[in-house]
């Protein structure tokens, strides 16, 4: 029985649930985006400050809401709104490294939320928008597995 209950425990360490990684672009309040509304990125087409007094926990982040409505979208399908790559720079991401963000230099990009760090390197990107996503795609879980936690 001993040696059931140790392989069964051997199991659950090497499986991927147990050595799930996760990297997030958060302040030390564990706030994403610097505190702008995700949902405002796809319905108002701006960067838009949200407000502690409108908050929502989804995988890890704390995301702040510009209103009560904003919330409750975000609330009922949290995915749709999350940005891609951990909150990080998606430009970075497509060369192999992570770097902060301007939430002013956000874009949406086949429903996406996709964050750069600044105007200048969002156009950088969209010099090949698909080739870079695609990039970013496949540098992503190798990042985490280096830099995750």
């Amino acid at each position: 029985m001993k040696k059931l209950l140790c392989i069964a425990l051997s199991l659950i360490a090497l499986s991927p649930l147990a050595s799930a990684k996760t990297l997030l672009n958060v302040d030390k309040a564990g706030v994403g985006i610097k505190g702008y509304d995700p949902v405002a990125f796809f319905t108002d087409k701006a960067a838009v400050k949200g407000s502690p007094a409108n908050k929502s926990t989804s995988g890890g982040v704390t995301y702040h809401f510009a209103s009560a409505e904003h919330k409750a979208i975000f609330d009922a399908n949290p995915s749709k709104y999350e940005p891609q790559f951990g909150g990080f720079c998606a430009w970075a991401v497509s060369q192999g490294y992570t770097a902060g963000i301007d939430p002013e230099a956000f874009q949406i990009v086949d429903g996406r939320l996709l964050l750069q760090y600044s105007q200048g390197v969002r156009k950088d990107f969209n010099k090949d928008t698909a080739g870079n996503l695609k990039k970013a795609d496949a540098n992503w879980p190798n990042i985490v597995a280096k830099k995750g936690k």
